[in-house]
C-alpha cells in the first residue's frame, strides 16, 4: 500500500489504543446485531435458537477484538521498548 494506506492505517490504530474497550464494545455490539439480523432471516429455527446463535457469534466477535486490543497493545510495548533502547 502507499502512504496513504499507512496512515489511515496508523490513525485507527492509534484510536483503538487510545479506546480500547470502546472499540471492543463496539464490535460486539455490530456482532450481535448482525447476527440477530442474520438468525431472524431463518424461517425455519425457534426464537430461542436464534438468540442463543447471536449470543455465540457475539462472543466470537468479542474475543477476536479482545486478541486485536491485545495485539495493539503489544505491537505498544514493543515500539516503546525499541524506542528506549535507541
Amino acid at each position: 500500500m502507499g502512504e496513504g494506506g499507512n496512515g489511515t492505517f496508523e490513525s485507527i490504530r492509534d484510536w483503538v489504543s487510545e479506546h480500547k474497550m470502546r472499540s471492543v464494545a463496539t464490535l460486539w455490539a455490530s456482532g450481535i446485531a448482525g447476527s440477530i439480523a442474520y438468525n431472524w432471516s431463518q424461517p425455519n429455527m425457534k426464537t430461542s435458537v436464534k438468540i442463543i446463535h447471536a449470543r455465540l457469534h457475539a462472543q466470537a466477535f468479542t474475543l477476536a477484538a479482545l486478541v486485536g486490543c491485545a495485539a495493539v497493545e503489544y505491537y505498544e510495548r514493543t515500539q516503546t521498548e525499541t524506542a528506549k533502547a535507541k
